[in-house]
């Protein structure tokens, strides 16, 4: 039909929020991904909320076996389903782990002893690599979507990426403080229901941080690149 636009947009007029940007998963999606998306997070609640109930009526070994049955049952629903099972297998993982630790711990608490440690260690990487002007959300989005590191050479982009990363620190660092200081006081109630509060709740505010971090850098690449990308015949003037 006359005086249709093309389907195309030339090079040097791209819109940083094009539609082709939009049909890439972006960082935060891509984590979330990683971690079996919602229901993998949600999921990883649950041998917590068996466990510990379990525990404080009939002790301790029946409650390790029924963290152990409930991780089983979800790797096998995933399996099931076809789903990625990757995240229920390293759940699988990590109850074991936490179980073994709580056996020879020879209480219940010894349970949440991997994930409270686990988060200090965290939280420390995440805040040496701001110190060190090298944000691991930002490599982290760059291996995701197999960019290189341009991005560093950028100050708007680094900001972005050091803003995501300390919110990945605090998320970390509170839930060892809280977590830490219940385990102190032999609160095994609510370490559970603490690890469950601080679980994906938290991860979601976190990741939705990243995503409008990952917006404001993916723009200002985006600026940048554009009028590198106009050929001769775009920038002559007759």
């Amino acid at each position: 039909m006359s005086g249709a636009e093309p389907d195309h947009v030339e090079p040097g007029h791209a819109d940083p929020a094009g539609a082709a940007e939009d049909t890439k998963p972006n960082g935060a999606q891509a984590i979330l991904a990683q971690m079996g998306g919602v229901s993998g997070l949600i999921y990883s609640s649950l041998p917590v909320v068996v466990f510990v109930p379990v525990s404080s009526v009939a002790g301790l070994v029946p409650a390790i076996g029924a963290a152990l049955g409930v991780a089983a049952l979800i790797l096998l629903w995933r399996l099931i389903r076809r789903d990625t099972v990757q995240p229920a297998i390293s759940g699988f993982i990590g109850v074991g782990i936490s179980a073994l630790i709580a056996y020879l711990v020879g209480e219940s608490k010894g349970y949440f002893l991997l994930g409270i440690w686990m988060s200090l260690i965290w939280a420390s990487v995440f805040a040496l690599s701001v110190l060190i002007r090298r944000p691991v959300v930002g490599y982290i989005w760059g291996w995701i979507n197999g960019h290189n590191d341009d991005w560093r050479r950028m100050r708007t982009a680094v900001r972005a990426f050091d803003i995501a990363t300390l919110t990945w620190v605090a998320v970390f660092l509170s839930r060892f403080i809280v977590q830490q200081h219940l385990y102190d006081a032999d609160q095994t109630g609510w370490l559970g229901v603490a690890r469950i509060a601080m679980g994906w709740p938290l991860t979601a505010v976190a990741a939705l941080v990243t995503y409008f971090a990952i917006r404001s850098a993916q723009r200002a690449l985006l600026a940048v690149a554009a009028p590198q990308e106009q050929t001769p015949a775009d920038t002559r003037t007759d």
